[in-house]
């Protein structure tokens, strides 16, 4: 089985220099640093054993790739207007996309661009970075989800699921909608709060008032996902993301360094989409609505290139 990862960061470039590593057929799309992967190859700093991959398959375009059998795409989701020219080419029949994105909502939007594309989601429970070059810092954690969103042979999924344990990465097939939400649990409030309070996750575990506020936000999430018909989730999940993200490296979720490095903030699926499907549910994210409301001011204060 052939993959294709489109986007190249420090997601898309763990997972598939993981693959690679374990003889996997993986290309490579790569946007900043085309050049110096080309020339330097990839390197992965990884508490779980560093490696480095010389000679990989590396694109400065998908015009130039072949034809894949999985494509995983990490872009960050604010540039998924760029897939109606990305994907074509490296699409052939049965092609399966797999959005290894943050937010809800990510497939139904793509799916109205790629309607006879089959689609999955991509989970990944992972603490890593892009922050220069070629380099992957890879700090805590890894593991990945696959929820099958509308691929027709359950065939591919296992395969999938198959190819990442054999390349060490913990994979399983989750149920699509609860894993979404279940992923939001932890995403809507640590990656906003991170922001808004310019810190880090342990440091937001390690005070009572923002443990406390955590905690009420997760919980709203949980609420939300019960009206939106969402099974086996309640309170005992927020406790577990909560004790777990305790145990982990102190870290800075991605909205946290793309707001510290002056990029664009995956807003609308991680907060805006979320809060739209609750409310037409019945249920209103008190809490997260001013989450966003205070991303959305940092958001367009920064614009400028400043933090103000």
């Amino acid at each position: 089985m052939t993959y294709g990862i489109i986007g190249t960061g420090a997601i898309g470039g763990y997972y598939g220099a993981k693959l690679v590593k374990s003889g996997k057929e993986v290309h490579f799309l790569l946007h900043k640093d085309y050049d110096f992967v080309k020339e330097n190859g990839l390197q992965i700093d990884s508490c779980d054993g560093s490696f480095h991959l010389d000679n990989i398959n590396a694109y400065s375009s998908t015009k130039d790739m072949p034809k894949c059998d999985v494509v995983m795409v990490s872009l960050k989701s604010i540039n998924n207007k760029l897939l109606k020219e990305l994907l074509p080419p490296v699409l052939k029949e049965h092609t399966l996309v797999v959005l290894i994105q943050n937010g809800i909502g990510i497939e139904a939007d793509v799916e109205k661009d790629f309607p006879n594309v089959e689609l999955a989601a991509g989970l990944a429970f992972i603490c890593s970075a892009k922050t220069e070059p070629g380099r992957v810092n890879h700090q805590c954690y890894g593991y990945i989800n696959i929820g099958n969103y509308s691929c027709k042979n359950q065939a591919v999924i296992d395969t999938i699921i198959n190819d990442f344990r054999e390349a060490g990465v913990d994979a399983n097939e989750v149920e699509y909608k609860e894993a979404r939400w279940k992923k939001a649990v932890w995403n809507m409030p640590f990656n906003g709060m991170t922001v808004a309070l310019n810190t880090q996750t342990d440091i937001l575990l390690s005070n009572t008032n923002t443990l406390k506020l955590i905690k009420e936000q997760m919980m709203e999430v949980i609420h939300a996902a019960q009206a939106c018909g969402v099974e086996n989730i309640d309170e005992d999940f927020a406790d577990k993301m909560i004790y777990n993200t305790i145990h982990m490296t102190p870290y800075s979720p991605s909205m946290k360094l793309d707001y510290d490095f002056n990029r664009p903030m995956e807003i609308y699926y991680l907060y805006t989409r979320p809060i739209e499907e609750a409310r037409k549910a019945g249920y209103t994210m008190a809490k997260l609505e001013m989450l966003e409301a205070e991303l959305k001011f940092l958001e367009e204060t920064k614009s400028d290139g400043t933090k103000k």
